[in-house]
């Protein structure tokens, strides 16, 4: 019977926000629907500007467009998918895309882990060895280094997803989630697992883990050199060059901690489901505020296009 429930299993049940009366169910629908829009409209408006303005075509710049490409196609995997959860009370997934949701989110999450670290990287060097920039941080080495994480994305999201569904899966097919994340899937695993989540651990340990280490190590060596600047005024410009990557930085990797290396013991889904929708759906959005907002090169840039505009 055992290997007949894991043959029958060719589809998964999307049952969050069932316990939300039925009230409830458009005024969320609306607001994530808002916020998905502003998410599009925000990063694709980055991106555009930094095309658009020349004094925006620098390294760091370069890859907070690829930060806000990939916040865009990331978003785009899940919120539709939670939006027609909230529309029909629940959705069936087949099997193969559930599998293909699960790549393509693993995708564009580990590419945004690996593009935070290199603009770690690229303040690094912009604040420790200023006089070598323009030969260390070459528009080749740029291209190489986005190039490397969108590999290294796509290999880590190939073997996390390969493990994940090979793992025997049993009982209820529901997950109470909004789409094919790790947690919930999980959930309704059985029989013999161990090497499977042992290859989608380290994976996890590998990116997560790694990308932290090399934007901390980068920090403390940026933070080293900040404080050896004379001059207050010096400083606070310097440091405010890299105060929205950390609050950016903090953010996402700090929900992510939170949802894949704690313990699974007496973790729940709603608070799995919440801390799921904050790095899914609300840090996609506020990475355009917080670089905008805190960024004095892109307000003036965006002044600047305005004022183009105006013109017109």
């Amino acid at each position: 019977m055992a290997e007949t429930n894991l043959t029958l299993v060719t589809e998964f049940v999307l049952v969050a926000f069932t316990e939300c009366p039925e009230w409830a169910l458009l005024p969320l629908f609306l607001l994530f629907l808002i916020i998905y829009l502003v998410t599009l409209l925000g990063n694709l408006g980055m991106i555009i500007l930094i095309r658009v303005d020349r004094r925006l075509h620098s390294p760091m710049y370069f890859l907070l467009s690829h930060l806000s490409l990939t916040d865009i196609c990331y978003s785009s995997v899940t919120v539709p998918q939670t939006l027609a959860v909230l529309r029909e009370r629940g959705a069936a997934l087949s099997y193969s895309r559930c599998a293909a949701q699960f790549f393509l989110f693993t995708f564009f999450g580990s590419v945004d882990c690996y593009v935070l670290a290199l603009m770690a990287c690229d303040r690094h060097v912009a604040v420790c060895q200023p006089l070598l920039y323009a030969s260390i941080v070459t528009r080749e080495a740029c291209l190489r280094s986005v190039a490397g994480a969108y590999v290294a994305g796509l290999l880590s999201a190939l073997v996390r997803t390969v493990s994940a569904f090979t793992l025997p899966f049993c009982g209820s097919s529901e997950l109470d989630f909004t789409f094919c994340d790790l947690p919930p899937l999980l959930k309704v695993t059985c029989g013999e697992s161990y090497t499977q989540e042992v290859v989608i651990i380290v994976f996890a340990v590998f990116v997560i883990p790694a990308c932290m280490a090399v934007i901390l190590v980068s920090y403390l060596f940026t933070v080293v050199a900040i404080l050896r600047i004379p001059s207050a005024g010096g400083r606070a410009k310097t440091f405010s060059t890299c105060a929205s990557h950390l609050t950016a930085v903090t953010l996402f990797f700090g929900t992510l901690i939170f949802m894949y290396l704690r313990h699974n013991s007496g973790r729940s889904s709603e608070g799995d489901r919440v801390v799921s929708v904050f790095y899914t759906t609300v840090i996609p959005v506020l990475n355009p505020l917080i670089y905008s907002l805190r960024n004095q090169e892109v307000k003036g840039a965006l002044r600047r296009v305005l004022g183009r505009v105006r013109l017109f």
